[in-house]
């Protein structure tokens, strides 16, 4: 089968990833990335050319490890590849401030009669009652007194 990205690396690449290897501090995730470029090397006469399968089984990684660390590197260069990529998952808030807000008057209220206390349930359906929000889960509620209080 044929790779589609193939690992080449220059003198100068595998003298790096040695000498990070060798040092042996570092983060892990760094340490496997360079070891994964090192077997992968198909560089004629210089690298060991390990198929993915057996950089697998040696160094405990998964397949999809090893096939995107070999996409990286080939895609982005060494730098990047060894790096940690910022994610850009943006999420979208489910309560804006002036809802925070009332959720937190809430929760400082007097509880329901009968009641000792707010439990999260009781803040989540009140707080949908009061017409707030449509719909909120207690897990939403949590996280925003959480980090509020």
């Amino acid at each position: 089968m044929n790779k589609i990205y193939r690992v080449t690396l220059t003198a100068q690449e595998r003298e790096e990833l040695d000498g990070l290897i060798n040092k042996g501090k570092g983060a892990a995730r760094a340490l496997t990335r360079a070891r994964i470029l090192l077997k992968a090397d198909a560089t004629p006469g210089q690298g060991p050319a390990w198929s993915d399968e057996r950089i697998r089984d040696a160094l405990d990684v998964g397949l999809v490890t090893v096939y995107r660390v070999r996409q990286s590197f080939v895609e982005e260069g060494l730098v990047l590849t060894l790096q940690p990529q910022p994610r850009n998952r943006h999420y979208q808030r489910l309560l804006d401030g002036d809802q925070e807000a009332h959720l937190i008057a809430l929760a400082c209220s007097q509880p329901p009669p009968g009641r000792a206390r707010w439990t999260l349930r009781l803040l989540t359906e009140k707080f949908v009652d009061l017409g707030h929000i449509d719909d909120v889960s207690h897990e939403t509620v949590r996280q925003t007194l959480k980090k509020t209080c």
